[in-house]
């Protein structure tokens, strides 16, 4: 007799058009490999060595003693406006192809404080950081040589972010990144087929399941049922949105509330600040019509357990899908049985 508990399956990622496979037996598997201290808070609210601090140098310039969120360009930024394509190799080879990476790079400070992080911010200074998002968005976006806005998060040291000090960067390019370019054509051909965008698909599946962690009028936080990672979450708008820019005030308010939810759900999970990746995907800025683009925020926590990573070993990086040793379902069911006060306060 086959034992229930027993799980070989393959979901369809819709946005990505990929299969992610499940195998959430395995999640208790003896583990002999590395294990991660869980990162405990004590971080002080300010380092005199710091480059993200206030009135502190940095390598190409010094910060104002700001109080609030606060943005500065990069100082040793992945683009250039003025970059070039070397000379040295044919840039006629259809094979080898180069071409210069043009557009800037900017770091976002959320805070002042050196030991906060997005779960210990007010509603008021988590609305000013998406209001500084939206117009970081849109002014760069506007710019000739940039095709797409990235704006993405690295929280914690395993997730291999430099400083603790809460921050975020924006990558503003000529280069659309590969992640967005899919979601391009997945929601532009689900467009086409059935006059609906897939973002509001996704959205109505969700809202009907068991996985929804946190809502409010505007927007849905749940663990999608094509999780690549144990404890990934989705906010979805609850209006067609391609951007930050198709944002109400009020929405822009909303996402922020409901992006605070999400992360003192994540650090109330096992007490500890939990790392991850959270990236906002957003239309290109290319001058096409992208009023089919799905905008939504992704985070990917890189734990499975409080001391254990999920990591990226052969069928990830040498077959190139993802496996899951979690059920998306019962790990939503952990994210909603935690509290949305954070632990650190109580």
């Amino acid at each position: 007799m086959r034992d229930s508990a027993l799980v070989w399956e393959q979901r369809w990622h819709p946005l990505r058009e990929e299969w992610v496979l499940y195998t959430s037996h395995r999640g208790g598997r003896p583990w002999l490999g590395e294990k991660k201290e869980p990162q405990t808070v004590g971080v002080p609210a300010y380092d005199p060595g710091c480059a993200l601090c206030p009135g502190n140098k940095r390598l190409n310039g010094q910060n104002p003693v700001y109080a609030g969120a606060y943005w500065f360009t990069n100082d040793l930024p992945c683009f250039a406006s003025s970059a070039e394509v070397s000379q040295v190799a044919n840039t006629e080879d259809l094979l080898y192809q180069r071409r210069p990476a043009h557009g800037t790079a900017e770091v976002v400070c959320y805070h002042p404080d050196h030991g906060r992080t997005f779960a210990d911010l007010t509603g008021d200074e988590a609305r000013a950081i998406v209001d500084l998002w939206t117009e970081r968005y849109c002014a760069l976006g506007a710019r000739p040589e940039v095709a797409h806005v990235l704006i993405f998060e690295n929280k914690g040291a395993l997730v291999g972010t430099s400083n603790p000090h809460p921050h975020c960067q924006i990558y503003a390019s000529s280069m659309i990144y590969g992640i967005i370019e899919r979601e391009v054509r997945s929601s532009k051909k689900y467009f086409e087929e059935h006059s609906q965008g897939l973002g509001q698909a996704i959205l109505a599946r969700e809202a009907m399941g068991p996985r929804v962690i946190c809502e409010n009028a505007d927007f849905l936080g749940c663990v999608p049922w094509f999780a690549r990672y144990a404890y990934e979450v989705f906010i979805l708008p609850k209006q067609p949105a391609a951007s930050l820019g198709d944002l109400s005030s009020s929405q822009r308010g909303s996402l922020a509330d409901l992006m605070i939810d999400v992360a003192i759900r994540y650090d109330n999970l096992w007490q500890m600040q939990m790392p991850y990746v959270m990236v906002l995907h957003q239309a290109p800025t290319d001058g096409q019509d992208y009023n089919y683009f799905p905008f939504h925020l992704e985070y990917h926590p890189p734990l499975r357990k409080p001391d254990t990573m999920k990591y990226l070993a052969g069928p990830e990086i040498g077959g190139g899908s993802m496996t899951n040793e979690s059920d998306p379902d019962a790990k939503a069911a952990e994210l909603q049985a935690v509290p949305n006060v954070l632990y650190r306060r109580q």
